[in-house]
């Protein structure tokens, strides 16, 4: 049982990483919570390094936590009596990622993140879920009433593969990717009522979807309704962009100028709760038929290049993190996966979005699909919120990929490439022919056959 009055036991599997996990440790010394976090990484160096860098934070003046870091020579090391697990990883190297983004643009498809959905993501699916098959076994068998947080992609397939293997399995998932939308609420409110500053926090919204694909079909701030407000802006704002950093998107593929929420929002009168890349990735290829086009809606695609500078950066600090000639800042606001855990452990309760199992919350959702919603977390507790239906026009933009993530999982279970093939064709992004299509996705599997042995 979780409880605050314990040193609680968190499992980070991929716990190596110089991303989020650090934005993790930072996070949680800026809380009053008492825990052992073991980290495990197939990279047993980075894992290492991470554990002398979150130890150092107990150096922090501003440090609130007493937590210590362990990393683990195997999973089943980091596992044992595991209060909380924390699943948080990529399958494969960057460079194999060069062939999952850049070989479907020989073709013409153009994917804006290809994480999630398009043939990228179908492949990292394939990719990652025979690993999280045997992540789960090992959770149901060590720790079978830990909570698991999700915070890999492809988030609801992975979701789906953990509850095939686990149903009773206490799971959800944790993601930041409402966050930019969050802040461009808060910008326009704080023009509007020339009130600074606005947090992110202080909008309050019903949010209805699934993981990469959500939507605010209701908000407020202090009360007031600011969906009219929004109208206004996206219908002033439609040409030109609403950048808060001006032409910041043409250097930091994490930006936008929300041209395709407002084009979103006019069209079906949802805000969307996600980045416009991501939106872009879900939809049929309105916004990514040609770097052109990308371009004409402001935005960039995540690059790998891109990519494999930002890990260069971070590795480049391990040194002077590991030797204290810098620490991690103590707090921070970049996932909320802190304030879960505090909630979790029962230090207050907390009403923020996260991805779980349809038990209703999303009435026109199949149940047991991965759908993204409010969900109040209090101690040992996690209970979606009701979140109503989607309009059919959503629903049926959203139901393709409901269906896909049941496919591919499905296709795994029954170690099947074509069935996963099946999903492959029937992504929005698919816009050429039967034949192109057969040999993408022959050359896609081969430039990953190493991770393939499972389905043999």
């Amino acid at each position: 049982m979780v409880t605050k009055d314990k040193r609680i036991v968190i499992a980070y599997i991929g716990g190596g990483s110089v991303n989020y996990g650090w934005k993790i440790f930072s996070e949680l010394a800026a809380e009053e919570i008492c825990a052992e976090v073991r980290l495990y990484d197939v990279d047993k160096q980075l894992a290492l390094a991470n554990e002398t860098i979150g130890n150092k934070l107990r150096e922090h003046p501003d440090c609130k936590s007493d937590i210590i870091y362990l990393a683990s020579e195997t999973p089943e090391d980091a596992l044992a009596n595991a209060d909380i697990v924390i699943m948080s990883f990529t399958q494969g190297s960057i460079e194999e990622m060069v062939t999952e983004m850049h070989l479907p643009e020989t073709y013409g498809i153009y994917q804006a993140v290809g994480e999630q959905t398009g043939p990228s993501g179908l492949i990292r699916a394939l990719k990652t879920l025979p690993v999280y098959i045997k992540y789960t076994e090992l959770i149901k068998k060590i720790c079978p009433e830990a909570w698991v947080i999700n915070m890999s992609n492809p988030m609801s397939a992975c979701m789906l593969m953990m509850y095939e293997v686990f149903p009773e399995i206490k799971l959800f998932g944790s993601t930041n990717e409402l966050f930019p939308a969050l802040e461009l609420l808060a910008n326009i409110c704080e023009k509007e009522f020339e009130i600074q500053p606005i947090r992110r926090r202080d909008i309050k919204y019903n949010l209805i979807g699934i993981g990469g694909f959500s939507w605010f079909n209701e908000v407020t701030y202090d009360g007031k309704n600011i969906m009219p407000l929004f109208r206004e802006y996206a219908e002033k704002y439609y040409g030109s962009g609403y950048e808060i950093k001006p032409n910041e998107y043409k250097v930091n593929p994490f930006a936008s100028a929300n041209k395709i929420k407002f084009d979103l929002f006019l069209r079906y009168g949802c805000i969307p709760a996600v980045p416009d890349r991501l939106a872009a990735d879900f939809c049929p290829a309105w916004y990514t038929s040609s770097p052109k086009t990308i371009s004409s809606w402001k935005f960039s695609q995540t690059t790998v290049n891109y990519l494999k500078k930002l890990k260069l950066d971070k590795i480049g600090r391990v040194k002077n993190l590991m030797n204290g000639g810098e620490l991690l800042r103590v707090g921070g606001s970049s996932t909320e996966c802190a304030m879960q855990i505090r909630a979790l452990i029962g230090q207050g309760n907390l009403i923020t979005n996260v991805c779980m199992r349809n038990s209703g919350q999303v009435e026109n959702l199949p149940i047991g699909s991965i759908v993204h919603t409010n969900a109040l977390i209090s101690r040992n507790s996690v209970r979606p919120v009701a979140a109503g239906r989607l309009t059919d026009e959503l629903y049926g933009l959203t139901i393709r990929h409901v269906m896909n993530q049941k496919t591919i999982v499905r296709s795994v279970t029954e170690k099947d490439l074509d069935i996963a093939f099946n999903a492959f064709l029937n992504d929005p992004l698919m816009s050429v022919d039967l034949n192109d299509a057969t040999e993408l996705y022959k050359e896609m599997l081969s430039a990953v056959r190493a991770h393939l042995i499972y389905y043999c």
